[in-house]
């Protein structure tokens, strides 16, 4: 069976490299969708529906293909969505209230199939224990990685990870596309990895 066209509804660099890891040959094209912003109900139904309106956003401009939606946002526990910070000082506090306690990173994902409107969402989620910073770590970090395109302000997968003294879940959701679950989701549009 021939695998069908693959569109990644986003332009995130963590997100292109993680689903090159899949050998998938696919295309990028960035939502335009205004995401949303707050909490009506849960986390998970949160970045579902964020997803949904970037993946139906993509799916409505092309004829055919299976488009590929993802939100990533961190969540401390109390319907308070941390998403990018808007500039260093926002990036800092930010940073203090991750290592203060646990948090979680949430991704929805949603495929639609462009030509016949079939759809299937999920959602993964990760625990995230970090280290304590001095302002002085913080800095050094603020200096060596720009925060301000990551969830949270951190990334795990480079010189952020360093600060990350566990996970419960998948790490490749920290990073931004949970791919087991992605795998998953992909079978029901017969396509396997």
């Amino acid at each position: 069976m021939k695998t069908p066209k693959i569109i990644l509804a986003s332009a995130s660099a963590q997100r292109k490299r993680l689903l090159r890891l899949t050998g998938l040959k696919f295309s990028v094209m960035s939502s335009k969708v205004k995401e949303l912003q707050k909490i009506e109900t849960t986390c998970a139904a949160f970045v579902q529906k964020n997803a949904l309106m970037k993946a139906r956003d993509i799916a409505q401009r092309v004829d055919r293909g299976l488009v590929i939606g993802a939100d990533t946002v961190v969540y401390d526990g109390h319907q308070h969505v941390i998403g990018k910070p808007n500039d260093l000082k926002e990036a800092a506090r930010i940073l203090r209230q991750l290592f203060a306690k646990p948090h979680w990173v949430y991704t929805g994902i949603v495929i639609i199939d462009a030509e016949t409107g079939k759809s299937k969402s999920g959602f993964e989620k990760t625990k995230v224990f970090m280290n304590t910073l001095s302002q002085q770590e913080i800095e050094l970090y603020h200096g060596q990685t720009s925060p301000l395109d990551k969830a949270g302000g951190f990334d795990i997968e480079g010189r952020g990870g360093i600060f990350i003294s566990r996970i419960e879940g998948c790490y490749n959701n920290v990073i931004g596309l949970p791919l087991a679950k992605l795998r998953m989701m992909l079978k029901d549009f017969g396509v396997l990895l």
